[in-house]
């Protein structure tokens, strides 16, 4: 089970929306579809959970590239939401331009035959801990350390409390 809110920073507060992650299929859509929430281009943080396994924080600065921060990057792999906030850059990967070409098969088994050579290597620069930005929330009153030690089942709501939109937050949940 996943939920997914934006919360929009206002100079009334907080406000959020409840969002559809459908339709996101790259970093840079979440990014756009963040920066709709706000017409002032204050800050917006996209919260994004699954169940018990993982949680992420996405945080948009007007137009400066997008802040990112998953409790648990394995289990975030294993997830369409999360693989839209995995990155190379987030992982420490160099990104693979020729990924399309490489992965073409083009020794002849292409119909089905299996081919010995090939290890799945898709997984192995995935640590089962976070990854990302931990310095994400201090200016906002969740330092790195409160950061870490949060579980994936109330994350969401300890930092929207820690932000004082606890009550808006649920009123979308």
């Amino acid at each position: 089970m996943y939920f997914a809110a934006l919360l929009a920073r206002t100079e009334d507060g907080w406000e959020a929306s409840d969002t559809e992650l459908d339709d996101v299929e790259t970093l840079s859509d979440l990014a756009d579809l963040a920066r709709e929430a706000s017409p002032d281009d204050d800050t917006v943080l996209v919260l994004i959970e699954q169940e018990d396994a993982w949680f992420g924080v996405v945080r948009i600065d007007g137009e400066d590239d997008p802040r990112i921060y998953v409790s648990d990057a394995a289990a975030a792999a294993r997830s369409s939401y999360g693989e839209i906030l995995l990155t190379d850059e987030l992982l420490g990967r160099e990104p693979d331009d020729d990924a399309d070409l490489d992965s073409l098969d083009l020794d002849g088994t292409e119909d089905g035959e299996p081919d010995d050579d090939d290890d799945d290597t898709s997984a192995e620069a995935v640590p089962h801990s976070p990854v990302g930005d931990t310095e994400i929330l201090d200016d906002l009153g969740v330092s790195e350390k409160e950061l870490r030690a949060l579980d994936a089942d109330d994350a969401l709501s300890s930092i929207a409390e820690a932000l004082g939109a606890s009550e808006v937050l649920e009123t979308v949940r």
